[in-house]
């Protein structure tokens, strides 16, 4: 939204892309060719990492998939703070990947590690995405592209009538 030199409130339009199952194939595998480590557990953010999470475990043989749960969203609209809950147990787990499909803000990515690693502080946390935007308080330790509009991906889309 803009306010223009008169104080009237311009709606923008916001630009999406559909991201398909295709591209997603595609950019999991560009994302295990720049992980250069191995892990003892996943963790995925749910929703939008859990994916990511079932298919990178599948791919590195790990069993240790979890997921947390956050709510930083409401739609498309941004709220205050990020709930996490859901927080699994990581007890005997040294290096852990968190996934998410998005680090649009930063602040879901920021607020999990720093949950996990007050409970954990044992634990050595990386985190990976397919997208990041730049903006971003946070960057992953692991993204394939940048995020320069709103992206419809396919598991948000796909059952839709």
């Amino acid at each position: 939204m803009i306010i223009t030199p008169k104080g009237r409130f311009l709606k923008l339009k916001m630009t999406k892309t559909f991201y398909s199952y295709s591209e997603f194939v595609t950019d999991l595998k560009i994302l295990t060719n720049k992980i250069d480590q191995e892990f003892d557990a996943i963790v995925a953010i749910a929703r939008g990492g859990l994916g990511i999470a079932l298919m990178l475990g599948e791919h590195y043989d790990i069993r240790e998939v979890y997921a947390i749960n956050t709510i930083g969203y409401e739609g498309t609209k941004k709220l205050d703070e990020v709930k996490v809950f859901n927080i699994p147990d990581l007890v005997g787990a040294k290096k852990v990947l968190i996934v998410d499909d998005i680090v649009d803000s930063g602040d879901t990515l920021r607020e999990v590690i720093k949950v996990l690693e007050i409970k954990y502080p044992q634990s050595s946390f990386f985190s990976a995405s397919l997208f990041y935007k730049y903006t971003a308080s946070i960057e992953p330790t692991w993204w394939v592209k940048e995020a320069t509009e709103w992206i419809e991906f396919f598991w948000s889309e796909d059952l839709k009538d």
